[in-house]
């Protein structure tokens, strides 16, 4: 049996992919909880760092849960299991399996959540829409698909990502043509005044005033599941882990579906 490698090993991969310098000020990135001397087996990628999560984790036997959402954002006295952030830390305590978020760090960078996005969406000559402070690295990602409609391109979006019940939401003449696509993971209305010029842009979590606004001014919009856009990074990081580690580490990504809404009438 190949050894494995320790957890600080883990997160120095990870931190030399996604580094914890580039989150925005207001993140919380990183080891959460976990003895970095412990050794790392088994890695589990998901979303959202919610009880199922921790639950599948401890039955599966994981050494290390890997999530894109921070589970403590803002700062606490304490995780005690009477509160769900609690529940879940206490899950995988006792199950002695470590928690490390990469959030806003992995937003922008090379093999990140935007550029797996992206490629998950059949993009094509892929840029950052807002260069970072090194080549090929920032926010959000441009890039273009072959000629067609923004009623046909919105029907491939909802065809590559997980099922949710929210569904895709689609602004903008159906006959539109589309061949060049802005898009971002994760809540993107903020990049608005900087996707004007592309067919079509593609984010999640919308407002109904700014989104209304840019379709005044000849847009359109596709609104995707918050949850959906960001779990296609997860394969992605599978893989790399597997290609760097070998062997010694079995990955899974977790098909617990997250998003928060259950019904749509």
């Amino acid at each position: 049996m190949p050894t494995p490698p320790t957890l600080s090993a883990v997160t120095s991969l990870l931190d030399d992919w996604y580094p914890p310098a580039t989150a925005d000020d207001w993140d919380a990135v990183g080891l959460v909880w976990g003895d970095p001397s412990q050794p790392v087996s088994k890695v589990l990628l998901a979303v959202d760092p919610t009880l199922p999560v921790a639950e599948e984790a401890a039955a599966w036997g994981a050494d290390l849960v890997v999530v894109h959402h921070p589970l403590f954002l803002k700062g606490v006295h304490g995780f005690a299991a009477t509160t769900p952030k609690g529940r879940t830390l206490s899950t995988l305590v006792s199950a002695r399996c470590a928690l490390l978020t990469a959030h806003t760090n992995a937003d922008q960078a090379l093999g990140g959540v935007s550029e797996s996005l992206a490629l998950a969406l059949g993009l094509g000559s892929l840029r950052p829409l807002v260069p970072g402070v090194s080549d090929d690295v920032g926010t959000g990602r441009a890039g273009t698909v072959a000629p067609t409609t923004l009623g046909a391109f919105a029907e491939s979006v909802a065809a590559a990502l997980p099922a949710t019940a929210a569904g895709i939401r689609v602004a903008g003449d159906l006959d539109r043509p589309v061949s060049s696509v802005a898009l971002c993971g994760g809540a993107g209305d903020f990049l608005l005044d900087q996707v004007a010029s592309y067919d079509v842009y593609v984010t999640s979590d919308l407002r109904h005033h700014p989104a209304s606004e840019f379709l005044e001014k000849g847009g359109a919009l596709i609104d995707i599941p918050h949850w959906a856009a960001e779990w296609t990074w997860l394969p992605v990081l599978a893989r790399r882990l597997n290609e760097a580690l070998g062997d010694t580490v079995e990955t899974r990504v977790s098909q617990i579906v997250t998003d928060p809404w259950t019904l749509r009438l």
